[in-house]
């Protein structure tokens, strides 16, 4: 008789394992839906920058707006996803984002940069609570050991979307070309692109909505016992997890933000802002190459010590950006791209492990942590002013110096964490 139970169970995990194919191919559709949409924020500053004849300062605004709302957002999303789940967390998500899309047609009509900047504050609202819902909910789908291998794959195309985007974005905005987009810049032509996505992301809030989704048990209040009663402040690995998360982002987006101004400078190499803006595609394709690569080496390889590697790689080749001109010193910092690949969502995993029913809120405290990308910049910018641009690059080495410190502390800190669950 415990033959037969035996086997039934592992009959039922294969086909729940089999179930899973389904759920991470539907999954994996957002990462790439929000990457495409995170990116369009560079296609759309140098648009609303010249429509409404903005200062830098001004422009920038939207890009604080955007993860802005990450920071605002998050916790709220945290809680939501607890009550409700994923599923619906997913389906909230996108109807809010598609909202946020619907709006750029009043702010085009009405003609005013703030109704832009409020439609990018509910867009992003909406894209916080996908990444609430969906980081923790593919990590969940299958092993917890190849949990970080699942959400690189995931992550992977999170790139896609950031390297097609800037094309098919181009293309919607522009005309296909930026030369004649300046002389006869009109707000016009930011509808089209946004009433697509709109209608985009309530196509698929739709699918979703009718999608049969596995419950995560684990992560509900009701099937845990060990959790229950303790707090995400008692987990260490969690909370410098969100120092990581906020360190990786804005070390990222530093580097990316400053890209092609470094590729601009006459001991560098001297390129003009459009070519310098080729070369930029590498740094982001570099990301997803390394995530198509890391999926597959997590399989293997120990997540912390892949962290660790490609933390001390990016300070290395932060040091040959810092200290080196020319040719080296432009492809040392198209080279990070490549290493900073597997990070985000690495961390990620590291740090909601173990949460069981806390691990909602505990990725609504990561995506809170994502606001880094709208800080560490400004941070390099200053720094940038009054130290110079190349000396400036010590901002994200700092980022990139913490995360080699928790990829070679999470050991012990998951270990406090697990002792405290089984007292």
């Amino acid at each position: 008789m415990s033959e037969i139970n035996t086997n039934q169970a592992y009959v039922a995990a294969a086909d729940n394992q089999r179930n899973y194919t389904l759920p991470l191919a539907a999954m994996t559709t957002l990462f790439f839906l929000w990457g495409f949409i995170t990116v369009m924020n560079d296609l759309l500053i140098p648009r609303l920058k010249a429509v409404f004849d903005l200062t830098y300062t001004e422009a920038m605004l939207i890009q604080f707006c955007f993860f802005g709302a990450y920071f605002i957002m998050s916790l709220p999303a945290g809680y939501l996803v607890k009550r409700f789940g994923y599923k619906k967390g997913v389906v909230s998500g996108l109807i809010i984002a598609s909202t946020g899309c619907l709006l750029f047609y009043p702010a085009v009509a009405v003609h005013e940069y703030w109704l832009f900047l409020g439609a990018l504050f509910v867009l992003a609202s909406g894209v916080t609570i996908l990444q609430v819902s969906a980081n923790p909910y593919v990590a969940a789908l299958g092993p917890a050991k190849t949990a970080p291998s699942r959400l690189n794959l995931a992550q992977a195309l999170n790139s896609l979307g950031t390297t097609v985007g800037p094309i098919v974005g181009k293309f919607l905005l522009f005309g296909g070309s930026a030369a004649l987009a300046v002389e006869a810049a009109t707000a016009d032509s930011v509808k089209v692109p946004y009433l697509f996505l709109a209608a985009a992301l309530l196509t698929i809030a739709v699918v979703f909505a009718v999608l049969k989704l596995p419950e995560i048990k684990e992560h509900s209040e009701e099937h845990d016992c060990q959790a229950k009663g303790h707090s995400l402040t008692e987990a260490p690995h969690l909370v410098f997890g969100v120092l990581a998360i906020f360190c990786y982002v804005g070390g990222e987006v530093a580097i990316g933000s400053f890209f092609v101004n470094f590729l601009g400078e006459a001991d560098i190499a001297g390129l003009a802002e459009h070519e310098a803006a080729n070369y930029l595609a590498y740094y982001w394709g570099g990301a997803m190459v390394g995530r198509f690569i890391g999926s597959a080496a997590l399989q293997k390889v120990a997540a912390h010590k892949a962290l660790l590697f490609n933390a001390c790689m990016t300070i290395t080749l932060l040091l040959v950006t810092i200290n080196t001109s020319g040719l080296v010193a432009m492809y040392a910092v198209i080279a990070i791209g490549l290493f900073n690949s597997i990070m985000f969502p690495t961390i990620f995993t590291l740090a909601i492990q173990s949460l069981s029913s806390l691990t909602s809120r505990g990725s609504g405290w990561l995506c809170l942590a994502i606001v880094g990308g709208a800080l560490v910049p400004l941070l390099q910018g200053y720094a940038a002013d009054t130290i110079g641009l190349q000396t400036s690059f010590y901002i994200p080495m700092v980022c990139y110096i913490f995360i080699a410190w928790y990829a070679m502390s999470l050991p012990k800190l998951l270990g406090k964490w697990q002792a405290k669950l089984g007292n």
